[in-house]
């Protein structure tokens, strides 16, 4: 029996009835989001949830498990982080605009914002930038604070009006502003200096001897600039440093950016977009140094799709965002974890 800390599980008819108006939230939400892209002329896709590879990024985990083929044969598959790998599949095939509600897990992560197993909202356009997909989160945000008619987000002391003009920020500006650090002085032609990094960040935080350009970007980032986010109003956070790039391209104006976004309310991170990398050399160049550093740290790396890497070969430019739908719907329902907005929140325990 999964319980909380109170006793009671979370399926006790006076715990589940303290719950409901959160669900209701929940489902007035998802309706209203459905609407909003079919509006907009988009293909909503159910993409598959056990994959060659579940991605392949540093710090996140994926749970695996064994199939057996109907010869008796067995072979591994993961649970997937996202389903990016997949949309890009059909981008490649010739979709144009899809979206999903994806069920993704991932491992070693819980707490208030995290779950195992939650819920990530991702779309694709095809042919357009990342000014597009920007609009289309704010239009997200917005279309779910009017699905349960809330007029302020608020979570741990932090509120934001869904309804304000967006505060639009560079990474690097916000680093200034709230660390007083020259973020692109650390970062020529793609790669971070990490000692020059360091240096900059050691009067600020703990810098150990192992960490690299990476760590010490993310440690800067957790204490000084996420909680200056999303701070009375909606924040654009743009213009990622190259070496954070992911499956980002690097920008056309200035190589030590890439042509990535987040979205903040109330210093909780709701969404992260892309203008999508379409060199399929370099993707696999990126995904090979982030295993080799996943196997340094953790002792274990994740196969590489080779048949994503040959549909990035033929995918069209196109953006697309990943957002927290369950994070999002905490914020619009007024709940105080993400685990009162689930139906089922037993996985965690």
């Amino acid at each position: 029996m999964t319980q909380r800390a109170n006793g009671s599980p979370w399926w006790a008819p006076a715990r589940h009835a303290d719950r409901r108006g959160f669900l209701a939230a929940r489902a007035a939400v998802a309706r209203d989001l459905r609407a909003l892209f079919a509006a907009a002329g988009f293909t909503e896709v159910e993409t598959a949830i056990l994959q060659v590879s579940p991605g392949n990024e540093i710090h996140l985990h994926a749970p695996s498990t064994q199939v057996t083929d109907a010869a008796g044969a067995r072979f591994t598959r993961y649970l997937r982080t996202s389903p990016e790998f997949a949309c890009k599949k059909l981008l490649a095939a010739g979709e144009q605009r899809i979206v999903e509600f994806a069920r993704v897990f991932r491992d070693r992560e819980a707490g208030d914002l995290h779950l195992p197993e939650f819920t990530m909202l991702e779309w694709y356009r095809a042919g357009e930038g990342l000014e597009a997909v920007i609009a289309d989160t704010l239009a997200v945000v917005l279309a779910a604070a009017r699905a349960t008619a809330i007029t302020t987000f608020n979570f741990r002391g932090r509120s934001a009006d869904p309804f304000a003009a967006p505060e639009r920020l560079t990474v690097a500006d916000a680093f200034a502003r709230h660390a007083a650090v020259d973020l692109l002085s650390t970062i020529s032609a793609g790669e971070g200096d990490r000692d020059r990094l360091a240096g900059l960040a050691a009067p600020l935080i703990k810098v150990a001897a192992d960490d690299t350009w990476s760590d010490i970007f993310s440690k800067l980032l957790v204490t000084f600039v996420e909680p200056q986010l999303g701070n009375g109003r909606i924040t654009v956070l743009s213009d990622y440093p190259a070496p954070e790039a992911a499956l980002a391209r690097l920008s056309r104006n200035d190589a030590r950016v890439a042509e990535r976004f987040e979205l903040y309310a109330c210093g909780v991170e709701l969404a992260n977009g892309f203008a999508e990398l379409t060199d399929a050399a370099e993707q696999r160049r990126r995904f090979a140094e982030a295993m080799d550093e996943k196997e340094r740290r953790y002792g274990e790396r994740y196969p590489i799709d080779d048949d994503f890497i040959a549909a990035v070969a033929e995918m069209p430019e196109a953006s697309g965002v990943a957002l927290g739908f369950d994070r999002l719907v905490m914020l619009a329902a007024g709940a105080r974890r993400i685990d009162d907005v689930v139906w089922t929140p037993g996985a965690r325990s």
